[in-house]
Protein backbone atom coordinates (compact mmCIF):
# COMPACT_ATOMS: atom_id res chain seq x y z
CA UNK A 1 0.00 0.00 0.00
CA UNK A 2 1.19 3.49 -0.32
CA UNK A 3 3.36 5.82 2.03
CA UNK A 4 2.11 9.20 3.03
CA UNK A 5 4.51 11.43 3.80
CA UNK A 6 3.84 14.94 6.09
CA UNK A 7 6.67 17.33 6.25
CA UNK A 8 6.86 19.21 9.38
CA UNK A 9 7.25 23.11 9.62
CA UNK A 10 7.17 23.81 5.87
CA UNK A 11 5.92 26.54 3.99
CA UNK A 12 4.74 28.11 7.22
CA UNK A 13 4.88 32.10 7.21
CA UNK A 14 7.50 32.20 4.79
CA UNK A 15 9.60 29.42 7.04
CA UNK A 16 11.22 26.88 4.53
CA UNK A 17 9.73 27.53 1.70
CA UNK A 18 9.75 25.34 -1.35
CA UNK A 19 7.75 24.24 -4.27
CA UNK A 20 5.33 20.86 -3.23
CA UNK A 21 5.05 20.25 -6.96
CA UNK A 22 8.60 20.39 -8.08
CA UNK A 23 9.18 17.93 -4.89
CA UNK A 24 6.56 15.47 -5.76
CA UNK A 25 7.75 16.09 -9.71
CA UNK A 26 11.47 15.20 -9.11
CA UNK A 27 9.95 12.24 -6.91
CA UNK A 28 7.30 11.33 -9.67
CA UNK A 29 9.18 7.52 -10.22
CA UNK A 30 7.69 6.98 -7.11
CA UNK A 31 4.48 7.99 -8.50
CA UNK A 32 4.64 11.16 -5.64
CA UNK A 33 1.11 12.77 -5.30
CA UNK A 34 1.59 16.05 -3.81
CA UNK A 35 -1.35 17.45 -1.51
CA UNK A 36 -1.51 21.01 -1.14
CA UNK A 37 1.37 23.48 0.01
CA UNK A 38 1.62 22.35 3.70
CA UNK A 39 4.20 19.26 2.56
CA UNK A 40 2.02 16.35 2.21
CA UNK A 41 2.64 13.85 -0.55
CA UNK A 42 1.25 10.20 -1.09
CA UNK A 43 3.95 8.04 -3.15
CA UNK A 44 2.03 5.50 -4.98
CA UNK A 45 4.90 2.94 -5.77
CA UNK A 46 6.36 0.66 -3.47
CA UNK A 47 9.40 2.12 -1.87
CA UNK A 48 11.54 0.95 1.34
CA UNK A 49 11.33 3.66 4.47
CA UNK A 50 14.88 4.32 4.33
CA UNK A 51 15.20 4.95 0.56
CA UNK A 52 12.39 7.72 0.70
CA UNK A 53 13.65 9.40 3.39
CA UNK A 54 17.16 9.76 1.80
CA UNK A 55 15.55 10.74 -1.51
CA UNK A 56 13.34 13.48 0.51
CA UNK A 57 16.53 14.16 2.38
CA UNK A 58 18.36 15.08 -0.98
CA UNK A 59 15.54 16.61 -2.33
CA UNK A 60 14.44 19.23 -0.05
CA UNK A 61 16.42 22.27 -0.12
CA UNK A 62 16.58 22.47 4.32
CA UNK A 63 16.55 19.72 7.16
CA UNK A 64 13.01 19.02 8.43
CA UNK A 65 10.87 16.61 10.22
CA UNK A 66 9.55 13.71 7.53
CA UNK A 67 6.68 11.80 9.33
CA UNK A 68 6.00 8.79 6.97
CA UNK A 69 2.30 6.37 7.84
CA UNK A 70 1.59 3.60 5.76
CA UNK A 71 -1.50 4.23 3.88
CA UNK A 72 -3.47 1.51 6.05
CA UNK A 73 -2.97 3.65 8.96
CA UNK A 74 -4.62 6.60 7.37
CA UNK A 75 -7.12 4.67 5.38
CA UNK A 76 -8.11 2.84 8.84
CA UNK A 77 -8.37 6.38 10.75
CA UNK A 78 -10.24 7.84 8.18
CA UNK A 79 -13.19 4.68 8.38
CA UNK A 80 -14.06 6.02 11.68
CA UNK A 81 -16.56 8.42 12.94
CA UNK A 82 -15.02 10.72 15.23
CA UNK A 83 -17.26 13.67 14.83
CA UNK A 84 -20.79 12.04 14.32
CA UNK A 85 -23.31 14.05 15.41
CA UNK A 86 -21.44 17.44 15.57
CA UNK A 87 -22.11 19.64 12.64
CA UNK A 88 -19.37 21.44 10.79
CA UNK A 89 -18.94 25.10 11.95
CA UNK A 90 -16.88 27.80 10.19
CA UNK A 91 -15.35 28.62 13.52
CA UNK A 92 -14.27 25.53 14.22
CA UNK A 93 -11.79 23.11 11.92
CA UNK A 94 -10.95 19.90 12.33
CA UNK A 95 -7.91 18.03 12.15
CA UNK A 96 -5.46 15.09 12.94
CA UNK A 97 -2.23 15.45 14.16
CA UNK A 98 0.33 12.88 13.35
CA UNK A 99 3.32 12.01 16.32
CA UNK A 100 6.60 11.71 14.29
CA UNK A 101 6.62 7.76 16.81
CA UNK A 102 5.10 6.25 19.67
CA UNK A 103 5.18 8.60 22.55
CA UNK A 104 6.65 7.93 26.04
CA UNK A 105 4.28 9.79 27.37
CA UNK A 106 0.28 10.16 26.67
CA UNK A 107 -1.81 12.70 28.25
CA UNK A 108 -5.43 10.96 28.61
CA UNK A 109 -8.11 12.29 26.15
CA UNK A 110 -10.07 13.99 25.69
CA UNK A 111 -8.78 17.29 27.07
CA UNK A 112 -8.82 20.96 25.89
CA UNK A 113 -5.69 23.90 25.64
CA UNK A 114 -5.88 25.42 27.76
CA UNK A 115 -7.98 23.41 30.42
CA UNK A 116 -9.09 26.63 32.25
CA UNK A 117 -11.92 29.15 30.08
CA UNK A 118 -12.92 28.73 26.36
CA UNK A 119 -11.09 26.12 24.90
CA UNK A 120 -8.77 27.05 21.52
CA UNK A 121 -7.69 23.29 20.97
CA UNK A 122 -9.82 20.36 21.67
CA UNK A 123 -8.37 16.85 21.51
CA UNK A 124 -10.72 14.09 21.00
CA UNK A 125 -8.64 11.06 21.26
CA UNK A 126 -5.24 9.34 20.39
CA UNK A 127 -5.23 6.31 18.13
CA UNK A 128 -1.70 4.66 17.77
CA UNK A 129 0.04 8.46 16.06
CA UNK A 130 -3.03 9.90 15.59
CA UNK A 131 -4.48 12.75 17.30
CA UNK A 132 -7.75 13.86 16.38
CA UNK A 133 -9.23 16.90 17.48
CA UNK A 134 -10.55 20.67 16.88
CA UNK A 135 -9.29 23.57 16.90
CA UNK A 136 -11.34 27.30 16.95
CA UNK A 137 -10.45 30.14 13.88
CA UNK A 138 -8.57 32.02 16.62
CA UNK A 139 -5.54 34.12 16.56
CA UNK A 140 -3.92 31.91 19.57
CA UNK A 141 -5.18 28.56 18.40
CA UNK A 142 -2.28 27.85 15.96
CA UNK A 143 0.50 28.22 18.41
CA UNK A 144 -1.36 26.18 20.96
CA UNK A 145 -1.42 23.68 18.53
CA UNK A 146 2.30 23.19 19.42
CA UNK A 147 1.65 22.34 23.36
CA UNK A 148 1.17 18.72 21.58
CA UNK A 149 4.56 18.44 21.34
CA UNK A 150 5.49 18.55 24.81
CA UNK A 151 2.30 17.10 25.80
CA UNK A 152 2.94 13.89 23.66
CA UNK A 153 7.24 14.47 24.14
CA UNK A 154 7.92 13.80 20.45
CA UNK A 155 7.54 15.87 16.97
CA UNK A 156 3.97 16.57 15.94
CA UNK A 157 2.84 17.56 12.38
CA UNK A 158 -0.86 18.65 12.00
CA UNK A 159 -3.50 18.53 8.79
CA UNK A 160 -6.95 19.17 8.85
CA UNK A 161 -9.26 16.57 8.64
CA UNK A 162 -10.20 18.06 5.07
CA UNK A 163 -6.55 17.19 3.74
CA UNK A 164 -6.60 13.51 5.48
CA UNK A 165 -10.28 12.89 3.60
CA UNK A 166 -7.79 13.71 0.37
CA UNK A 167 -5.43 11.45 1.56
CA UNK A 168 -7.39 8.65 1.72
CA UNK A 169 -9.54 9.38 -1.51
CA UNK A 170 -6.10 8.65 -3.13
CA UNK A 171 -4.97 5.67 -1.40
Amino acid sequence: MALVVLLRGVNVGGHRRFSPVALAERLGHLGAVNIGAAGTLVIRRPVGRRALRAELARALPFDCEIVLCDGREVAGLMSQEFFAGQRERRDVVRFVSVLARAPRQAPATPFDIPDAGPWLVRVLTRQGRFVVGMYRRHMGAIGRLGALDRLFGVPVTTRSWRTMVTISALL
